[in-house]
């Protein structure tokens, strides 16, 4: 099992928020880290279905504010279409993701996971899902 720990940081490297997953393999895509990071969000928020959402991508009915993005009816959100959003995001440059403090480029690009291994998310706008 490969332990990655993700940021979402802003242009000037604060980081605003981090996030574990478990790989299996040691070589993973860029499309399994994205569809792994969205989907355990997910998973998180339906587990407890919270007031307050902390993702990647936000859903459409949520109303930003101080503690992250309030879901007016706390009801569950769908992983799946979640996933597609973020990954169709990546693709339109909605979002970076930095490797190592290198770019990637593709959804197929391929990242090789060891204890120093640093993936970074750089959101440029608010992603709204659904």
């Amino acid at each position: 099992m490969f332990t990655l720990t993700i940021t979402d940081e802003t242009f000037t490297g604060k980081i605003l928020n981090t996030i574990s997953l478990n790989f299996e393999k040691e070589l993973v895509t860029i499309e399994q880290i994205i569809t792994q990071r969205v989907t355990k969000e997910v998973e998180d928020y339906n587990a407890n279905l919270s007031e307050y959402f902390n993702g990647l991508i936000v859903p459409t009915d949520a109303e930003k504010s101080l503690n992250g993005y309030k879901i007016k009816d706390r009801k569950a959100i769908d992983a799946e279409r979640q996933v597609y959003i973020a990954l169709d995001a990546f693709q339109k440059n909605g979002f970076f993701v930095l490797v190592d403090n290198r770019q990637a480029e593709t959804l197929k690009d391929e990242v090789l996971l060891n204890a120093q291994t640093q993936v970074s998310f750089i959101k440029l706008t608010p992603l709204v899902g659904g």
